[in-house]
């Protein structure tokens, strides 16, 4: 049901969009509905070693390598 009176949705229609929005996301907070992967972690790295390991994938073969160099118990 839509209580508008028809005239004024007339005047909406000429201006709905403006030549710039400026959005203020000081109070924005994050989504706890979005689905996160469980799977993934969040590791922060020193400078000095995120010089040497630059992306992800190069942290993860190394890690592996120093894993398979570990006896299993």
């Amino acid at each position: 049901m839509n209580k508008t009176p028809i005239n004024q949705q007339d005047d909406f229609d000429a201006d709905d969009l403006l030549p710039e929005y400026n959005f203020d996301y000081s109070k924005a907070r994050p989504n706890r509905f979005a689905t996160t992967s469980e799977n993934k972690i969040t590791v922060i790295l020193d400078p000095d070693v995120a010089q040497v390991f630059q992306t992800s994938e190069a942290v993860n073969r190394a890690l592996r390598c120093l894993l398979s160099a570990i006896p299993e118990k």
